[in-house]
């Protein structure tokens, strides 16, 4: 019972990122540069593989599909704990995924992003805050 409830405690958490990341993504300043210059320029420049987007198309593509992928994430796992706790706790192959996605995302936080997700949700920028500084 014990698994079932942090299974769940845990994909709510991972749920619950990528809701908040998916809201910063398409609302509010909290995923702009704080160099208005830079968005601009990025809104003008193509990447090298093709001409038929620019740099800021993608930085908002990759932001709203690694949402995505967060919530994709807690869904499942969720949904798992949940209705089909068996089938999840009784499968090396469901758990050693969903352990090395949460390594994943980790890892990928901490060496490309910034650390607060890592230890604690209210070190997470809050809109207010963040819009003023």
């Amino acid at each position: 019972m014990a698994a079932r409830i942090l299974m769940v405690l845990s994909a709510s958490i991972v749920l619950t990122l990528g809701v908040i990341h998916l809201v910063y993504t398409f609302w509010g300043p909290n995923l702009t540069p704080r160099d208005p210059a830079l968005q601009i320029s990025m809104s003008q420049i193509s990447p090298v593989i093709t001409n038929e987007t620019t740099m800021w198309r993608c930085w908002v593509g990759f932001n709203a599909s690694h949402s995505m992928g967060l919530i994709l994430f807690g869904l499942v796992f969720g949904f798992l704990a949940l209705a089909h706790d068996q089938l999840l706790f009784q499968s090396p192959f469901l758990l050693v995924v969903g352990l090395a996605t949460l390594g994943g995302f980790g890892v990928l936080c901490k060496v490309y992003f910034f650390s607060a997700p890592l230890t604690s949700p209210q070190a997470l920028p809050h809109p207010t805050k963040a819009s003023q500084s």
